[in-house]
């Protein structure tokens, strides 16, 4: 029985990363076509639909009455978008990343600022369906200044194929990648939430640090390598708007739904003590070096990889 658990608990990260990667493909194609602005397509495409599977495993999670997974996977996964994932696109791409628009700064002041507001809202120990409607709130008020102006979401791509971006059967084709990603997302969030039951209940392992360490790691693989890949072509826009976008979504969309589902209610707080620590470090840490010198270095990249692999090393430690 273990055996089959373990295969289902692999397959279904599997399945998660490769429906996640699917369905980026096919939205880039499809948010290209509709002219949205390098920045807005890649927060629309890797965070809102990047966080598809970080909102089934909440949905999954809340209807099994363990929204701890969920929240332990988006604390996770927002340390690794602000260090590993930010890290690994200047160091591969070989420069540095430059951030000088007035609407990437603003973004910056409210990501940092998103990332820490579920540890405020959670310090009396629960995160509940008012709390849910506060994080919720918070990702409109973004989403409406976002579109007050049209001149930040619209764009005509110069390397846009428009013999292929335009052509609307590959629309229809990548709108039906969509679906069957959507319906893989699902499958997967469900293995990967019956698997962590099934640990938990055999081995006494943490719920949260499994959302932490494990789930949280394997939903932010499509973002980190969207980052990388963005970078390696100078789309710094696309690296920013996609990393600022994948701590956004799940710390207020994603979190806010699964709260009005199922509240969040933290009894031990032990398990969560150290990503808090670690996210709340890295968030002010991403938020100092954009906003002062208006760009990540090497050097700034290097020290937010080896805070990576301290907070990795302390949660395993610790346990």
């Amino acid at each position: 029985m273990i055996w089959l658990y373990i295969f289902i608990f692999i397959g279904s990260c599997l399945m998660l990363f490769c429906a996640g990667s699917w369905l980026v493909s096919a939205l880039i194609r499809m948010a290209k076509y509709l002219g949205w602005r390098e920045f807005v397509l890649a927060f629309f495409v890797m965070a809102v639909v990047g966080s598809l599977p970080n909102l089934f495993v909440g949905i999954n999670a809340a209807l099994h009455k363990i929204p701890q997974l969920s929240l332990g996977d988006i604390m996770g996964g927002n340390v690794v978008d602000l260090t590993l994932a930010v890290a690994l696109a200047v160091l591969v791409a070989g420069a540095t990343l430059p951030a000088p628009s007035r609407m990437v700064q603003t973004s910056t002041l409210f990501t940092a600022g998103v990332a820490i507001l579920p540890l405020i809202l959670i310090l009396d120990g629960k995160l509940g369906r008012g709390d849910g409607l506060v994080l919720l709130s918070a990702f409109t008020l973004y989403i409406f200044w976002l579109f007050s102006k049209k001149e930040r979401f619209k764009k005509v791509y110069e390397d846009a194929d428009e013999g292929i971006i335009r052509e609307f059967k590959t629309f229809v084709k990548d709108l039906g990648k969509m679906v069957l990603a959507l319906a893989l997302l699902f499958l997967a969030a469900e293995g990967l939430v019956n698997s962590s039951i099934y640990f938990f209940e055999s081995f006494n392992l943490s719920i949260p640090i499994m959302g932490i360490l494990i789930i949280g790691l394997v939903n932010a693989l499509p973002e980190i390598y969207f980052a990388i890949v963005s970078a390696k072509r100078g789309q710094n826009w696309m690296v920013l708007g996609n990393l600022m976008g994948s701590i956004i979504v799940p710390a207020t969309l994603v979190l806010g739904v699964v709260c009005l589902i199922c509240p969040i209610e933290i009894t031990d707080f032990s398990p969560f003590a150290i990503a808090r620590i670690f996210l709340v470090i890295a968030a002010i840490f991403f938020l100092i070096i954009v906003r002062t010198g208006q760009k990540i270095t090497k050097k700034e990249a290097l020290v937010l990889l080896f805070l990576y692999i301290i907070f990795v090393a302390v949660e395993i430690l610790c346990r």
